[in-house]
């Protein structure tokens, strides 16, 4: 097998699990928490993560930080898993996975707006025409099926799975600038992420939860979210001639999610639903016009 197609491999694992999570969420949130998920789910992936540190002989990294690169982990740590989970899990109690996942998908939409005071990045007019088709998804998923289907959407769900894609793309502005190795930055981040849940879980939840199909499904997602499958996705980046491709894959994840949110959580996937996210991933190919756009010139 060449590297082309072990990245395409790496890529096709990474997008399965990535489409399994959401499936994932929706389970663990019958019988715990949100606090309780994300504090769980972030025990499994910090040690997963040092044991890849470990196999590849990383750890004394660990011990090489400086006082501004561990600041870096503190502020980013509160990010991701604290703020970011919190609010995506919180959106996923109040609306129907179908509806909660897709909406996180806008983050590269909100992520080109947040790059220009962030990143002093000029919008472009691609950009733009990207954010109002992205709305139209929105619109479609948010309606459950129809104009009807309003009455039954929780705006303060909306919200909340939108709000987690400004979170993500803050989070991700912030990382980017920061040249430690991945592996390294993101144990760091959810290790100091792991203590201020542990500090949720003991003045706003509780530790007690009893074993049961809500705490595997939490770790599956510490395994699965974040740990494995995000080393799975760099693999295949760093195997891949061209990046655009394999990152391309990753879009397929949210209508291969439909499929499973169908059969194992039993939700009738509305037609909307399909709409509104073929709007969204359109919206996110839109935008990007405008960096060709720029390569060219």
């Amino acid at each position: 097998m060449n590297s082309t197609n072990k990245a395409y491999l790496f890529a096709a694992l990474a997008v399965f699990f990535w489409s399994t999570v959401a499936t994932a969420f929706k389970i663990a949130l019958r019988e715990l928490d949100v606090i309780q998920l994300i504090f769980f789910a972030s025990v499994v992936t910090v040690l997963v993560l040092f044991m890849l540190l470990l196999v590849q002989g990383k750890t004394g990294m660990l011990f090489r930080q400086t006082k501004r690169e561990v600041i870096s982990s503190v502020l980013l740590g509160a990010f991701n898993p604290l703020f970011y989970y919190i609010v995506l899990f919180k959106a996923y109690s109040l609306l129907p996975a179908q509806l909660a996942q897709p909406l996180n998908m806008v983050w590269p939409i909100v992520l080109a707006l947040l790059s220009v005071p962030f990143l002093g990045q000029k919008i472009g007019k691609w950009s733009i025409a990207g954010l109002f088709v992205s709305f139209i998804g929105v619109v479609f998923i948010s309606s459950q099926g129809g104009w009807s289907g309003f009455r039954n959407t929780s705006f303060t769900g909306v919200l909340l799975a939108l709000s987690s894609s400004v979170l993500w793309s803050v989070y991700w502005i912030l990382s980017v600038r920061d040249k430690r190795d991945e592996i390294v930055k993101l144990f760091l981040n959810f290790f100091f992420g792991l203590i201020f849940l542990t500090i949720a879980m003991y003045f706003f939840s509780d530790f007690n939860v009893k074993p049961g199909p809500g705490l595997v499904a939490a770790v599956y997602v510490g395994i699965f979210e974040v740990g494995i499958t995000y080393v799975l996705w760099m693999k295949a980046m760093q195997l891949s001639t061209n990046n655009a491709k394999i990152g391309n894959l990753v879009f397929l994840a949210p209508f291969v999610s439909l499929i499973f949110i169908h059969f194992i959580l039993k939700e009738t996937i509305y037609i909307t639903t399909f709409i509104g996210l073929v709007f969204i991933v359109s919206g996110i190919f839109t935008q990007r016009l405008d960096r060709k756009k720029q390569k060219v010139s």
